[in-house]
């Protein structure tokens, strides 16, 4: 897998024919947080995010963001230190965003190589609003549920883990009975709070592989 770090600050408008903001990637293992286990139980918090109606805000406001490509809002869900890492692929390349990149997430145009797609072997390229915003976009139409400190999945060939110490929700279907339900996936945002508000510090894809 490769660690993928932004460097620099986006240019104050979006370039037409370049990407907002430059990029190095660097290749290395992705590793977790120091002291990171992987877990599907609440982390020792101050706040409990399962009962604290700022995430569920939290989440509609990351929802509202992408249906409707809005940089700006999107902006301010991003952890403003942890930052957010975004893995499409589980094993893939895992980019880190600052808030400030977040403003251009729906139009930069930097293509990412985000890993190698399973069964196929094809390398996924593109941006980020041309491959994480469509499968974002798909997840919060469709009938979903949210789980609490939960990796919820429909069955899958390996073992789910979430790399970070701290608390998360899944943003879970089920899939459809017509595909055996094996068109499943699930969307995890992870949750730290900051001054006492909620913010998201990462956000990884799991889907039925073969």
């Amino acid at each position: 897998a490769v660690k993928a770090v932004l460097a620099g600050e986006p240019v104050a408008t979006p370039a037409t024919t370049a990407t907002p903001f430059p990029l190095t990637l660097t290749p290395g293992a992705v590793t977790p947080l120091p002291g990171a286990t992987v877990t599907t139980t609440p982390s020792t918090s101050t706040s409990n995010i399962c009962t604290d109606p700022q995430v569920t805000a939290l989440i509609d406001s990351f929802k509202k963001a992408v249906l409707t490509s809005d940089g700006m809002l999107m902006s301010s869900l991003i952890s403003p230190t942890r930052q957010m890492d975004v893995a499409f692929l589980r094993a893939g390349t895992v980019m880190t965003y600052t808030p400030e990149h977040a403003k251009f997430f729906f139009e930069t145009t930097f293509e990412v190589d985000w890993g190698t797609a399973p069964g196929s072997g094809e390398p996924v390229k593109g941006s980020f609003h041309e491959v994480v915003v469509p499968e974002l976009v798909k997840a919060f139409n469709q009938p979903y549920t949210l789980h609490c400190n939960e990796l919820k999945h429909g069955g899958a060939t390996y073992e789910l883990e979430w790399p970070y110490e701290g608390e998360f929700y899944s943003v879970y279907f089920p899939g459809t009975e017509a595909n055996g339900n094996l068109d499943w996936h699930t969307w995890v945002l992870g949750i730290e709070y900051v001054d006492g508000k909620p913010y998201i510090y990462a956000l990884m894809r799991f889907f039925w592989e073969p």
